[in-house]
């Protein structure tokens, strides 16, 4: 599942592509399922168009084709869909094995800054724990010493 910040930049990306894959009136068949297929693992965003024939709607083959293949639904607009899925081979190929996260230096310091204030005060706690227990432990032997 892809958040919505992802699927506005796939959305924007798309924009850019040509439409490559073509549904006729024979509509979702296992030929046009093997040939996204190839398109994601080569590409990982497919453009789409749905012809008038087809007599089915972008959004209802976008769902089967995603549905089949494991895709996310980008953007269905008028007789247009766009779909991605994530493509390990073009991942080895340009190196990205692992998406880089992008790192807000002033998040993370603010983040860590928080940790250290949270381990403080748990040792803090732990301490005044230990405190009172052993108060605790001297009073009961007082008490237990002037009974007797």
């Amino acid at each position: 599942m892809i958040t919505s910040k992802q699927r506005a930049e796939l959305r924007a990306k798309a924009n850019e592509l040509e439409t490559t894959l073509m549904v006729g009136k024979e509509g979702v068949t296992d030929a046009l399922i093997e040939e996204l297929g190839r398109q994601l693992e080569a590409r990982e965003l497919v453009k789409g168009k749905v012809l008038e024939t087809a007599l089915m709607s972008a959004r209802e083959v976008s769902d089967q084709l995603c549905q089949a293949l494991g895709a996310e639904g980008i953007q269905c607009v008028g007789n247009k869909f766009v779909v991605w899925r994530r493509s390990e081979t073009l991942a080895r190929k340009t190196g990205l094995a692992k998406a880089k996260v992008k790192v807000n230096p002033v998040r993370a310091g603010a983040q860590k800054r928080r940790a250290a204030a949270r381990a403080e005060r748990e040792k803090k706690n732990e301490y005044f724990k230990q405190q009172a227990i052993a108060f605790a432990r001297q009073r009961r032997r007082a008490e237990q010493e002037g009974e007797e």
